[in-house]
């Protein structure tokens, strides 16, 4: 004789740990898409806030000098600016894989 009634395991629910933030309060960084240029001092924006994630990515209150509002945005959507090169001469495979 078959059985129909399925054998049930009593599972917990996975803990997902809350994603974690990888930028700090006042780091520059810029939005990505600009793939190949240097950054231009309209582009480069500075962690205002921390906001709690949206789906599995934490948001971040940014800010432009040049702006009078701030904008909200993902952490997958930003990237650090490393301001003491984001000016100087060095060539694109320099500022790529770094000197030396």
């Amino acid at each position: 004789m078959i059985s129909t009634n399925p054998i049930r395991r009593a599972t917990r629910p996975i803990r997902q740990e809350a994603p974690t933030h990888i930028f700090t309060i006042g780091q520059a960084v810029r939005l990505r898409g600009g793939f190949g240029k240097l950054p231009q001092h309209a582009d480069i924006y500075h962690i205002t806030r921390m906001l709690p994630p949206k789906g599995d990515s934490p948001q971040y209150r940014i800010r432009n000098d040049e702006e009078r509002h701030e904008r909200v945005t993902t952490q997958d959507s930003l990237e650090p600016v490393d301001m003491s090169r984001s000016g100087s001469g060095a060539t694109l495979i320099e500022r790529t894989f770094g000197h030396g």
